[in-house]
């Protein structure tokens, strides 16, 4: 088996998702994996509006943390998985531990767990996620260890997805 990865990195509001989408719209089975939570009223109204956005014959998976015990009974289920984002699930994993100061380790080594159950599967894969990189250094500790780790997770997952895109302004530009 080999799966096909598409990582779509971008910053916030960039297209990232709709580009996501777009890449998944023809496809016959496909699981949306969602790794949003919904702790307030404007998340909320995010949540409801990208829900809305998406094709009626796609199948929602809310899950915040545990993608790997989430996704392995899907694997055969579905012909296409969207993961939007690898930088919430990043946050949530990050925000759970006791001691954030070694996250980026240990979210280094989900990652590949991650990708290691995706490349047991024949299924394309988009996932998206932000680039934090490019902006100012984050004032607060725990703003740099997330900055950092993200940047990790997603070195991880582009050397060894298939495809890798920017997405700046809406528009696609091909790294990979």
């Amino acid at each position: 088996m080999t799966a096909h990865i598409t990582l779509i990195l971008g910053g916030a509001r960039s297209g990232k998702s709709t580009a996501a989408e777009q890449l998944a719209i023809d496809s016959a089975r496909v699981l949306f994996v969602a790794t949003a939570e919904s702790l307030d009223a404007e998340m909320e109204h995010r949540i409801k509006a990208h829900r809305r956005g998406r094709p009626a014959d796609w199948h929602t998976l809310e899950e915040p943390r545990d993608l790997i015990s989430a996704l392995q009974p899907l694997l055969g289920a579905y012909d296409v998985f969207v993961l939007d984002c690898i930088t919430m699930w990043v946050s949530n994993l990050l925000l759970e531990q006791e001691d954030p100061g070694d996250g980026e380790q240990r979210l280094a080594a989900e990652a590949r767990r991650l990708l290691n159950l995706i490349e047991t599967s024949d299924a394309t894969w988009i996932l998206v996620s932000n680039e934090v990189g490019m902006g100012l250094v984050p004032t607060s500790p725990l703003g740099r260890v997330f900055r950092d780790a993200l940047g990790r997770v997603n070195q991880i997952i582009a050397a060894r997805a298939d495809r890798v895109k920017l997405m700046i302004a809406g528009l696609s530009f091909e790294v990979r």
